[in-house]
């Protein structure tokens, strides 16, 4: 009996397709959860040495926002 990957979480499929590497379903489910998500925002590149100052916000805020969604 196969469990219910709709009511898994996104880290609890990851860990159960870890564990069975040949079950294409849960590894489908997971993909279409990946791909379903909106994507990361994208920031451009510093252009001066003012731009750097908002670096360490933006890195933390990109921090937590990846660990919520693990």
């Amino acid at each position: 009996m196969k469990p219910n990957f709709e009511a898994m979480s996104r880290k609890e499929l990851l860990a159960y397709i870890r564990e069975h590497r040949d079950d294409d379903e849960a590894f489908r489910i997971y993909m279409d959860r990946v791909t379903a998500e909106p994507t990361t925002e994208i920031y451009p590149a510093p252009q001066s040495i003012d731009d750097l100052k908002h670096f360490p916000e933006l890195l933390e805020k990109h921090r937590r926002e990846r660990k919520e969604n693990q």
